[in-house]
């Protein structure tokens, strides 16, 4: 069988069928594409060729390609993440009756924790990348409502104009992890900066079409920004700020998290703020926050 384009989409559509995380769907599916892409550059153009040792090459490529965004080479965690998505594939292609290939790749992560913290000086960094364009002031709220206000990834897509109480300095997250309602407190900052963007940039955004969206984010072509759109505006501006950390949305949350604690809020506290279901999920940020 041919490794296309149209494999890739199916891949993607059985993976949301078994209702992966947004996340991992997009990291799997982009994983996947560069897997193909080694395939086809090694003349590898079917799937009964894939061989045992064409996948000890293609780990061995990983460990030897440079990081793209910073010094240094692929991380540990990136070519785990890497092979389990291949690993996914291989399950894929299995169950849907194609041809398949065995993964017996062993890979270990990172001794240290696989979350990424920034440091708070990080933070201002990324904030100081945001201009005063358009984008530059919705890059602000962004960072306002994934940093400030902790929400997860599809908390943050799924935001309406109408969710965000400015006058209550609330949040409204209408639908959380788990189908939970909860309300998330603005800080002064937080909410200055997401006024900003709702008053004059996604003004500006919307006067493109004689439209009335009911979407926070807002793309140039006046639709809801979509959680990859968001990614990418963030590795934009980690870019320009030269972190040397491989950062994406949840990034930002574990910050959060992990500074609020060291400000001397209770880990209850916390818990409720990122709205976890139970103290078990943000304990794992009291030792991060007393490294």
């Amino acid at each position: 069988m041919d490794i296309n384009v149209i494999l890739s989409e199916s891949f993607e559509k059985w993976l949301k069928t078994l209702e992966y995380a947004p996340s991992t769907v997009y990291a799997s599916v982009r994983y996947v594409n560069d897997f193909f892409f080694y395939l086809k550059a090694s003349e590898i153009t079917k799937l009964e060729a894939i061989q045992p040792q064409t996948l000890t090459n293609y780990h061995k490529h990983l460990q030897s390609r440079k990081n793209k965004r910073q010094n240094g080479s692929l991380s540990n965690n990136y070519i785990t993440s890497n092979i389990n998505a291949i690993k996914r594939f291989s399950r894929y292609l299995q169950e849907t009756g194609k041809p398949f290939f065995e993964v017996e790749i062993k890979t270990r992560p990172d001794k240290e924790t696989s979350k990424i913290i920034l440091t708070q000086s990080e933070i201002k960094a990324l904030y100081k990348a945001c201009d005063n364009s358009i984008l530059g002031i919705r890059d602000r709220a962004i960072l306002s409502i994934y940093y400030g206000c902790g929400l997860r990834r599809s908390e943050g897509v799924s935001l309406n104009v109408s969710d965000v109480l400015l006058k209550e300095k609330r949040i409204h997250i209408r639908q959380g992890k788990g189908y939970k309602e909860r309300y998330i407190p603005m800080t002064e900052a937080v909410k200055e900066d997401i006024e900003n963007y709702i008053y004059v940039a996604r003004e500006k955004i919307r006067s493109f079409k004689n439209t009335k969206p009911e979407a926070l984010f807002l793309s140039m072509q006046v639709n809801r920004l979509c959680g990859n759109a968001i990614i990418e505006r963030v590795h934009k501006l980690a870019e320009v700020s030269k972190l040397q950390k491989d950062i994406g949305i949840h990034t930002l949350r574990h910050s959060i998290a992990t500074h609020l604690l060291q400000s001397g809020m209770t880990l209850e506290e916390v818990s409720q703020f990122l709205g976890h279901s139970s103290l078990e999920s943000t304990q794992i940020y009291t030792h991060l926050a007393n490294a």
